[in-house]
């Protein structure tokens, strides 16, 4: 029933920038904590960014400076926007609805975010 479809990924060069953004359906957005993570090839999914229900934000370290998470409650959208992009961005980026303390949450299908010269 909850639906999480993610876009904007693509293939830039070393120093490029992308925004993702994830539209959810079927869930009360604005009670959800969103979150971005990526998982690249023979690698584990790794988070990379959150933003609560009240827009506490926090990234990852390998992050930081770089991106930015933001949600837009009136659009039910989370975005990703991710600048000075280096090779090892390359992944696939996963979109996360959590509702804290109950459920085990909801996983768009993923955006392939390439980064290559």
């Amino acid at each position: 029933q909850a639906q999480l479809v993610e876009s904007g990924g693509g293939l830039v060069q070393p120093g490029g920038s992308l925004r993702l953004s994830c539209a959810a359906s079927g869930i009360i957005f604005s009670f959800y904590a969103m979150g971005w993570y990526r998982q690249a090839p023979g690698n584990q999914r790794e988070l990379v960014a959150t933003v609560t229900s009240d827009s506490t934000l926090n990234y990852a370290d390998f992050v930081k400076g770089r991106f930015t998470i933001s949600r837009d409650n009136a659009k039910n959208t989370v975005y990703l926007q991710m600048d000075d992009l280096k090779p090892e961005d390359t992944a696939v980026y996963y979109c996360n609805a959590k509702r804290l303390g109950r459920g085990n949450g909801y996983w768009g299908q993923g955006t392939q975010v390439t980064v290559s010269s």
